[in-house]
């Protein structure tokens, strides 16, 4: 197989922003806090967009036009998945089902709460992707201790295409006995703004 360059790359980008936000109180939207005045949402989205690649794809759920209003402008496609309550497996499944990724050679998967993560993060996950031909899972980490975001190779899309409920896929990569390299991307990856005090300290202002 001829080794793929980075810049030749086909990986699209999944973000998840489908969540109900049950761990912050007070009726607020942790992805509708604002992160130098941005969304955050519409902030991962264009951390993504910023990166090389190829498309971006984002899952809402709860208060998804609100979501999808505070991605206006983006070219991001939007996926409305109605089955979020059921948990994180349904928003993953959903986004996999869509035909606009089944030509990808991967699909970075992206929680929409991760405030620090940057484009250059995207971008060393995916060169670790095209240094083993797009034939092995690729995770973020700090240090050793494995984190987000995640690369999941074509060879696997039918597998996520099927997740359910609370199944985030870690059953279905270790069934599929591909290798997993661990890329250390520093504390970004560990570094996702589930309650109040977790978003205030990150720096930023609770929207409703």
């Amino acid at each position: 197989m001829t080794s793929m360059r980075l810049d030749d790359i086909n990986v699209a980008g999944l973000l998840l922003a489908a969540g109900q936000s049950s761990r912050v109180a007070g009726g607020f939207h942790k992805l509708l806090s604002e992160f130098d005045g941005i969304p955050l949402v519409r902030r991962s989205a264009s951390t993504l967009l910023e990166s090389k690649l190829s498309r971006v794809v984002a899952v809402t759920g709860h208060r998804g036009h609100e979501v999808e209003a505070a991605l206006r402008g983006l070219p991001v496609i939007t996926l409305n998945n109605p089955d979020f309550a059921k948990g994180l497996g349904t928003s993953i499944a959903s986004g996999f089902r869509y035909q606009g990724l089944f030509d990808c050679d991967g699909v970075l998967i992206m929680l929409a709460d991760m405030p620090i993560i940057e484009a250059k993060h995207i971008d060393q996950l995916l060169l670790a992707f095209t240094s083993t031909d797009g034939q092995v899972v690729v995770r973020g980490a700090h240090g050793s201790m494995p984190g987000h975001p995640v690369i999941i190779p074509r060879t696997l899309f039918g597998a996520m295409q099927r997740l359910r409920d609370e199944d985030g896929g870690k059953m279905a990569i270790k069934r599929s006995g591909l290798d997993i390299r661990l890329v250390d991307i520093g504390s970004a990856a560990r570094c996702d703004v589930d309650t109040v005090q977790a978003i205030i300290l990150a720096g930023g202002l609770l929207r409703m």
